[in-house]
């Protein structure tokens, strides 16, 4: 496989690219923390926070199959390239209307909007582009290294945010965003991103553009195991999300608006992200991928959802948000090995763009649902005194914020739930097992494995 001499290959590239998208992060995390205290300052709900949420993630689900399908057709360097800098341009305009001092919370929706869009095409493009990139027994490791970034962003772009807010105000956060941008667009400039070869199940998946968009869910439909571990993922991410999305919102009416308060939690549960990813960068995740996955829901919802819920101070929920962030890159990481080594190169684009349909498909509901639940039943039922106060108080406490301490608590317990349903079906608890492995050329070397 030939390549241009000028261009950084292999295990480097991928380190190129990794350390361009951690700077970018980095920025990203400083701007949206930034941004959802302007948001909640200005309106003082919940609902507000999650309508961002959910104008991110709706695009994702909406345009994945297309953006697959074109992932697939076209240069995946070039795919990341753009979403880079459409991402980049969501973030220019928001600066611009708050330079201009007419920047609404709405506005925000549209720039999730936008952004939600261009990561519908960077992700499936950055994941195939990684399988081409390393040898197998890397997946898991660079999976590790890919959440160890976003985790270290989460560590440091609360704490530069909140530092920083006083001295440069939002537009200098803003500002640093943008920046941080060109850092992930010029990694890319100088590495080399090869193109998968042609394999049988890529030719099998040809077609015109809407038979390609819909071909990942033939694919995944026709395996159990596929299937089985995405709808593990699709209703663990929709109590999760609900849970989550009430997070801050919840630390700051308990704390009167504190934002170093919430900054702390974040940031103490980032380290915990910065210290599990590390830890899937060094061991590559369990032998048997699975259980990082049904192990790690079961972690998740209990040592991390639940303890955040019943915490009322800032101590445990600093344990509890190290706790789960602890997992995720375990429990992302033993996933994301498991398809980058069953699914064929030539059509990881199409296959991991409805893969996060799958997973995501209940996300927007969860995030519509998170707000109002809080605003309108949970908040107004533990200050009545009702059946809900009954219920909780002993396990939440009382007083502002109570009622979404009991969101994040209940589903946090059914998130756990869902992992512990895992191991019911076999076709889900010996994925790997029933599943082969494909056979990879990375830049010239041949890495074939079958797994039984």
């Amino acid at each position: 496989m030939n390549h241009s001499p000028s261009k950084t290959s292999g295990m480097r590239a991928f380190m190129v690219v990794w350390f361009g998208q951690a700077i970018s992060l980095l920025g990203t995390g400083m701007s949206n923390f930034a941004l959802t205290i302007w948001a909640y300052e200005v309106t003082g709900k919940a609902t507000a926070l999650a309508l961002v949420g959910f104008f991110y993630v709706t695009p994702m689900l909406l345009i994945s199959p297309i953006a697959g399908a074109l992932v697939d057709r076209s240069n995946r360097k070039l795919m990341m390239m753009v979403s880079d800098l459409g991402a980049g341009l969501a973030t220019v305009v928001i600066f611009l209307l708050h330079t201009a001092g007419v920047l609404q919370v709405w506005h925000l929706y549209v720039a999730a909007l936008i952004s939600g869009t261009t990561q519908t095409f960077q992700w499936p493009a950055y994941s195939a582009a990684i399988t081409v990139m390393i040898p197998k027994k890397h997946y898991g490791r660079a999976s590790g290294l890919t959440q160890l970034a976003d985790s270290a962003s989460g560590i440091f772009a609360p704490i530069l945010a909140g530092a920083l807010m006083g001295l440069i105000g939002l537009r200098g956060i803003l500002l640093i965003d943008i920046v941080t941008f060109l850092f992930a667009i010029g990694a890319l400039l100088v590495v080399y991103v090869p193109q998968p070869e042609r394999t049988e199940e890529g030719k099998a998946g040809e077609g015109s553009l809407w038979q390609e968009s819909l071909f990942g869910f033939r694919y995944i439909f026709e395996r159990p195991s596929l299937l089985g571990l995405q709808l593990v993922f699709l209703f663990g991410n929709f109590f999760a999300t609900i849970g989550f999305t009430v997070v801050a919102p919840m630390i700051l009416a308990r704390t009167g608006n504190n934002e170093f308060s919430l900054g702390s939690v974040q940031s103490v549960g980032a380290v915990g992200g910065v210290i599990g990813a590390l830890l899937m960068s060094a061991w590559g995740g369990p032998k048997k991928r699975v259980h990082g996955v049904l192990g790690g829901w079961i972690f998740y919802g209990i040592a991390g959802a639940a303890l955040m819920g019943i915490g009322r101070a800032v101590p445990l929920w600093a344990a509890a948000s190290f706790l789960a962030a602890l997992v995720v890159p375990v429990l992302n990481g033993s996933n994301q090995a498991i398809w980058q080594a069953k699914v064929a190169p030539d059509v990881q684009g199409r296959v991991f763009s409805i893969r996060r349909v799958i997973a995501w498909l209940v996300n927007p509901l969860a995030t519509l649902l998170a707000g109002p639940l809080a605003d309108v039943v949970m908040e107004p039922s533990m200050q009545s005194g009702g059946w809900v106060h009954q219920v909780f108080h002993t396990l939440v406490g009382e007083g502002a914020g109570a009622g979404m301490s009991a969101i994040i608590l209940v589903t946090g317990v059914l998130a756990a739930c869902v992992g512990l349903g895992g191991y019911a079906f076999r076709a889900v608890r010996e994925a790997e097992r029933l599943l082969p492995d494909h056979v990879v050329e990375v830049v010239g070397q041949e890495v074939a494995g079958m797994q039984s």
